[in-house]
């Protein structure tokens, strides 16, 4: 599974479902988004991309998800840095992996870039997305993990770009006026 997450095209991160939440793995794709090497972020939470961003809403998700083992998945646009500093809206998907014994010891989160984005762009990030939840799916199960939830919690496309410029924008009032 570890390969086959270095490998995607998508960007992949791997964290603790414990503490913190300390990043395992991070893969190229990630890199290339976000300019942070692994050596810069493993063993950090990833909330260190929110640098100082307000993201209010979206934390609210994110906790809502990480305190409430139930619920499978989340998926929502929330405000990152890249390493150089430059502002970008994350169209984040975290979803539990489970163990046989059903156990949460890890979370599998996917970044996308909706800044700028168009909604065919979104469509295709969406069909890669799940074309490597497909590909993961069995490779994980071999090896005794559940991957939780589906890709029904994906958000309406227009919408959710429509959201990212707003944040953006939002964004780029807050570091010019």
């Amino acid at each position: 599974m570890v390969d086959y997450a270095l490998a995607s095209r998508v960007a992949l991160a791997l964290a603790s479902a414990r503490e913190d939440n300390a990043l395992l793995l991070v893969n190229p794709a990630f890199t290339a988004l976000t300019g942070y090497a692994p050596d810069d972020v493993v063993g950090r939470n990833c909330r260190m991309l929110q640098r100082d961003a307000a993201n209010a809403e979206p934390r609210a998700r994110l906790r809502e998800f990480l305190t409430h083992p139930r619920q499978a998945n989340v998926r929502t646009p929330i405000v990152n840095f890249r390493k150089d500093g430059t502002p970008f809206v994350n169209l984040l998907y975290m979803s539990r992996l489970k163990s046989q014994d059903g156990v949460h010891d890890y979370i599998l989160a996917s970044q996308f870039d909706v800044s700028r984005s168009q909604g065919g762009l979104l469509a295709d990030y969406d069909a890669a997305l799940g074309r490597t939840l497909d590909r993961l799916m069995p490779i994980a199960e071999d090896a005794g993990i559940l991957i939780e939830g589906t890709l029904l919690t994906i958000a309406n496309t227009a919408a959710t770009v429509a959201q990212a410029k707003l944040m953006l924008a939002g964004l780029d009032v807050d570091h010019h006026g």
